[in-house]
């Protein structure tokens, strides 16, 4: 299943960081400052909407793969860590907020990875709060990185508030997480 239709979706969006990040190299004569945010913001929100799709084509197509558990994660955290590093680049977002968020992924990877080998996986299973810090985060992302006036909608004020809020969704969620694994470590700090 390493080339199934899902599959496919999630190399894609792994093929669109490099584009994303190249988006803002691109020469001034190629594309300005608002046309990179555009497309930065587009490509952002497709490899966004793959995300969900590749979910749900997998689960409705019957085509489920412990590769394809491994690699959906593993392309969100390099879109979300490549767009981060960007927006923190252009001064759009604080760098503890980066940080938070970044920081967490890794921690919380590591945690359910651990927590995999050990057979300990559904005590660190996707939770409400983790897909509310998701929300957050995928929303304040495309406002910051188009960043430009929409009418009278300031993107970068709304994306700015989200992102504030993802970063404290995450804290929350990596504090859930880790009580949630607290039996099991303990348990295992003693062995």
């Amino acid at each position: 299943m390493l080339f199934s239709l899902p599959n496919q979706l999630t190399w894609a969006r792994i093929l669109l960081i490099p584009l994303f990040v190249g988006v803002f190299y691109a020469p001034a004569s190629w594309l300005d400052p608002a046309a990179q945010n555009l497309f930065a913001t587009v490509i952002f929100v497709a490899a966004a909407i793959t995300d969900w799709f590749d979910g749900w084509l997998a689960r409705r197509l019957k085509m489920t793969s412990a590769f394809g558990a491994f690699l959906d994660p593993v392309a969100d955290k390099l879109m979300v860590a490549a767009a981060l590093l960007i927006l923190l680049q252009l001064g759009r977002v604080d760098a503890i907020v980066a940080f938070i968020i970044v920081g967490r992924e890794i921690a919380i990877s590591a945690l359910r990875e651990w927590m995999a080998k050990i057979g300990a996986a559904r005590s660190v299973a996707v939770s409400l709060i983790g897909k509310l810090k998701t929300t957050a985060q995928m929303t304040a992302i495309p406002m910051l990185l188009y960043h430009d006036p929409l009418g009278p909608l300031d993107p970068q004020a709304v994306g700015t508030v989200l992102v504030y809020a993802a970063a404290l969704l995450t804290l929350w969620s990596m504090v859930y997480y880790l009580r949630k694994a607290g039996p099991t470590i303990r348990a295992r700090a003693k062995d």
